[in-house]
């Protein structure tokens, strides 16, 4: 799986976990010069507390586009730092 935003791949990875729809990439499958850290947080019932990071590609941010679960509840603990899109990243197959 790829993941793409403003023509540039940010992640890419053949070991992704699916869960409710969202592809969860692994943190070392990231292009970490992408991606800075936010301070949003939310909270999911069953998966704990998510973390988000803005994505900066050639100058174009987009706030709040990527999230993980740094200390994620027991089950979904096979996610932890694993990061997932939305706003506008696509992720398709490579």
């Amino acid at each position: 799986m790829k993941a793409t935003w403003n023509n540039q791949i940010i992640a890419e990875s053949n070991q992704t976990i699916v869960i409710e729809g969202n592809h969860y990439f692994p943190p070392d499958s990231i292009k970490s010069e992408y991606f800075k850290p936010s301070n949003k947080h939310t909270t999911c019932p069953w998966k704990g507390e998510a973390s988000y990071y803005t994505i900066e590609v050639d100058g174009k941010e987009n706030p709040d586009a990527a999230w993980y679960y740094a200390d994620p509840k027991p089950a979904a603990s096979g996610i932890k730092n694993h990061i997932a899109f939305w706003k506008g990243v696509s992720v398709n197959q490579s």
